[in-house]
Parts: C-alpha cells; structure tokens; sequence
C-alpha cells in the first residue's frame, strides 16, 4: 500500500509540472490523464501452522514411576512402638557429644527434611563437605548418603551419632551409656524389641529411627496423576513432564521417589567441574569416579540449595546444567520453564504435627553423660 502511495505520489508530481510548463498553449488542448494506478500487491500467505507435537500417553509417563518389587520385597515391617521410638530418637540431642545437635538439625521435617544450607554444621560448628539430602522418600533409595556408602536406613541413621564432624559420640559405649541412663527409654526400648535380651542398643536405636524415616512420605498432585486422574496436572505441567520423559531425564529420575534408583556419574557427558570423587571414595572403583547416587525430585521445589556441594541456589540454574551435563542438550528457555512447573507438581503436602512437631522428650537423670563441647 505504501508504495501505490509512493507511485501515485510521483505520477502527481509529474503531472503538475508538465501543466506549468504547458500553460501557454491552447485552452483548448484536453489535459494528459492521469498514469495508471499500480495494481495491488497481493497480500503475504499465510505461515502453515505447525501440526502439534504427538502426545505421549499417560501409560508411557507413569510407566516410568512405578515402584520396583526389589525395593517391596527389602521393605521390613515396622511395629508402632518402634516407629514412636524413632520420633523421639529423631529428635534427641543427647545422642550428640554436646546435647545440641540431632538427625533433624540438619534433616528438619518442618522444611521438607533439609536445613537450606549449602553444608551443614555439626559439632563445634564444623561443616561437612556434603550437602544433607532430605530425609522424605529416603526409604525408596538404592543405598543412603550421596556415596552410597550406607546401603540401608539403618545403616545411615547410626552414621552421623559416631561422625567427629556431626553428632561426635566418642563411641558406642557413650551413646548406650546415654540411653540406659533415662527410664522411659529404657522401657521403649524392650516395648519396641521384645525378644531381644539386651534390647538398648545401637542397632536398635538406629532401626527404630530407620522405622520413623520410613513413614516419611509425602503426596502430591503428581500422585494423583500417577493414579489415573491426567487432570491433575496442568497443561504445562504435563508439557514439562512429557519433555522430561521425552529427553531422557527419566533415565536417572524414576521409580515412586523420582529418583534414588541408581548411582550416576555427574557430567556424563560434559564434564562436570568437582573435586569430589563420589562413590570412589568408597568403592576405590575407577568406574565409580565422580558418581552419586540420583537425588529424589519429590519437593525438590523445597529443597534447595541443590546438587551434592549445595553450590546451586536456583532450580531453572540446576534444569539448565544437568541438561548440559548430563544430557548434551540446551533446552529453551521456555522449555525450561515447562520442565520447573513439573517439578513444582512434585511438591507434596508435609504430615500434620504428630511427626513434626518435636515429641515430648524424657528427662535426664543423675547418671546421664553431661555435655561434652570439647
């Protein structure tokens, strides 16, 4: 339109000087027309639409979650008293040498099982050099710690009351001296394990905690997605699930935990830039260099700072980088956006005050060890 405009512009330019020239000659001469209008330029098609990407299927996504029978089948049956035993124990500052540090210290239950700091401080404020991983869905792990070094629960829960970086027990005769010295635990302990002759023990304490942790699951919308009901995501929600699945991030995060299922070299295909050395350190396996075990993504919107040093502070940072890593991919901006508001789905609602809140504790009596700040 423009350039008619142009066009019939000139062609009127023109036409007025060719009259001023003429003006002498005969009034009888008939005036020049007008040049033709240009005809119209045709208007631009329109852009084909591009045909809508093929919807994965809500089988296909939840096939990728589902429990495996070797985590059923290594699940043990945990009585009440043994699960009430392990929420006191939970929280028991007395099983620290100086009586101020507990599990939740670094694993809160009231901030979805983490302390929202990079590393956390244990005794005499040192600090370890591992970020603490939520204790929520720890039971549908393959093993406990980043480095696998735990292979159950139990295992882990004994860990930290002996670690001279967290809770520093000078041992286990120090922790038993503790518990044999308060009544009430003495007694829970022979309600909890009763066909055992020495039911106070470590191992005990640290099963009955295990019996605690395994109860602490959270639901959410996802579960029910998960149940049948695909309108309990939203559209970019379900967008950002099928392009997780679809870019093979559910190859590392599966199973009910989202993760947890195995151990995984961080910067498998670029290299990640760490000292740590991973399940090395445990294993002294060339092969198991740089690996960690796979976090669970459950309430991973909650559980920040992210990754095994606690080194990155936003989740779209840590979509980006592990796509980068891990996958050799660059995901747009958009895409990464999709992708954050599934992971927010995994966001559960945390259980009521019978687990947090912290549990009415039994008192010291003359024989317990006091605090020991050295």
């Amino acid at each position: 339109m423009m350039r008619n405009r142009l066009l019939l512009g000139v062609g009127l330019v023109s036409l007025g000087a060719f009259s001023s020239s003429c003006s002498k000659e005969s009034k009888e001469s008939p005036p020049a027309a007008p040049p033709p209008a240009a005809a119209a330029a045709p208007a631009p098609a329109p852009a084909p639409e591009e045909p809508p990407k093929p919807r994965m299927s809500h089988e296909k996504l939840v096939s990728f979650f589902r429990p495996s029978a070797a985590v059923k089948a290594a699940t043990p049956e945990d009585t009440a008293a043994q699960i009430a035993l392990g929420r006191m124990l939970f929280f028991e500052n007395r099983l620290s040498k100086n009586h101020d540090i507990s599990c939740n210290s670094c694993h809160d239950l009231a901030t979805f099982g983490v302390d929202g700091k990079p590393t956390s401080e244990g005794h005499k404020g040192q600090k370890g050099t591992r970020n603490a991983p939520t204790v929520f869905h720890a039971a549908g792990h393959i093993a406990q710690f980043w480095d696998g070094r735990a292979a159950t629960l139990e295992e882990q829960a004994s860990g930290p009351m002996m670690n001279p970086v967290e809770m520093a027990m000078p041992g286990e005769k120090q922790v038993l001296a503790t518990l044999n010295s308060i009544p009430q635990y003495v007694k829970s302990f022979k309600a909890s394990f009763p066909r055992e002759k020495k039911p106070v023990s470590v191992a005990n304490a640290a099963r009955a905690i295990a019996a605690f942790e395994r109860k602490l699951i959270t639901t959410s919308r996802f579960d029910k997605f998960l149940a049948g009901d695909e309108s309990a995501l939203t559209e970019q929600e379900r967008r950002g699930l099928e392009l997780f699945a679809a870019s093979g991030c559910t190859t590392c995060h599966n199973g009910p935990a989202v993760g947890g299922t195995s151990f995984q070299k961080l910067g498998l295909i670029e290299e990640y830039p760490t000292e740590d050395k991973g399940r090395f350190e445990v294993t002294k396996n060339e092969e198991d260099l740089h690996k960690f075990r796979v976090p669970t993504l459950r309430n991973v919107e909650k559980t920040g700072p992210w990754f095994h040093d606690g080194s990155v502070k936003e989740l779209p940072q840590a979509v980006r980088l592990m796509a980068k890593h891990q996958l050799g991919m660059a995901f747009a901006d958009a895409e990464v956006d999709d992708i954050v508001a599934f992971l927010k789905s995994l966001t559960g609602a945390l259980p009521g005050p019978e687990v947090l809140a912290p549990p009415t504790l039994p008192p010291s009596t003359r024989t317990t060890p006091k605090p020991d700040p050295t």
